[in-house]
């Protein structure tokens, strides 16, 4: 699988005249490889075998999970720089993309680096050409996502089964960690909003206790083989005030008329500007 995507990128890539890119963003490094891995380093040339950049104690089970069985390790992470720029220049790379985009990682900094490095190589942006690629699912992908959706359920589940009366928020989001590693999930993210001032997307609080009335919303992401799942919840008490559930009536309300939209061909900025037409009605 990964190594159609491999072919497909570096056929993008001679189109658009870019002779190679560096690979430094976790999630695009997980695409073209199949792994997720700390601080990696990806070096895919448009013709030719991809090279991956690995810590040395890691190489034989990176190799194990991955496709890419070119590989260079190094010791330190001041090494890691050095490397790729040997491999830039070995290679005869002279125009490089890269996956210009935010993530954990302190790719900006990289970027400095590389330029300052490889004052002869022209840099561009190539994060549009990967997320072309990552759009389109193919029936392997399309399966991890049901795998996560899976796993996802059954952390809700075990979110809500959790809330009441004097229940912490860091409670109800350990119940539904616990739940979805059960379930093989190796990065859970989970956000718990409870009390009377709204937190978008909020990090669960340990001092944060759950009151009669308190509408409750539960966000999650579970993942299965690299693929996620996002699902939120919200909880209505029956204490809830006539306010919250006139509000919570209205959300439903759009979310059930908009539904059934939701098919191949519609454009999803056109369901969200009906969304925000809906709710200011």
């Amino acid at each position: 699988m990964t190594e159609k995507r491999i072919v497909e990128f570096q056929k993008r890539m001679k189109e658009k005249g870019i002779d190679g890119a560096m690979i430094k963003t976790a999630s695009s490094f997980t695409y073209f490889t199949d792994v997720m891995w700390l601080r990696p380093g990806l070096v895919i040339p448009a013709e030719g075998d991809p090279v991956a950049f690995i810590a040395q104690n890691e190489v034989e089970a990176f190799r194990e999970r991955s496709c890419i069985k070119k590989v260079v390790p190094y010791h330190g992470i001041d090494e890691l720089m050095p490397g790729v720029t040997r491999v830039i220049r070995e290679s005869g790379l002279h125009t490089v993309g890269m996956d210009m985009s935010v993530e954990r990682d302190a790719f900006e900094l990289f970027g400095h680096m590389f330029a300052r490095l490889n004052p002869k190589v022209e840099i561009v942006d190539v994060h549009s050409l990967i997320m072309e690629l990552r759009m389109f699912k193919d029936a392997s992908e399309i399966e991890r996502i049901r795998k996560a959706a899976q796993v996802t359920d059954k952390g809700m589940d075990a979110a809500l089964g959790r809330i009441a009366p004097g229940a912490g928020e860091l409670e109800v989001a350990a119940e539904a960690v616990y739940a979805m590693m059960r379930a093989g999930s190796e990065r859970p993210h989970v956000y718990v909003n409870a009390g009377p001032i709204p937190r978008i997307h909020a990090e669960p609080r340990a001092n944060q206790r759950i009151a009669g009335e308190d509408v409750v919303t539960v966000t999650i992401g579970g993942d299965a083989e690299n693929y996620y799942c996002n699902e939120t919840r919200t909880y209505v008490p029956s204490a809830a005030s006539p306010e919250k559930r006139r509000a919570f009536q209205a959300v439903r309300s759009v979310y059930e008329s908009i539904t059934p939209k939701l098919r191949p061909g519609v454009v999803l900025e056109s369901i969200e500007e009906e969304i925000g037409a809906s709710l200011t009605a």
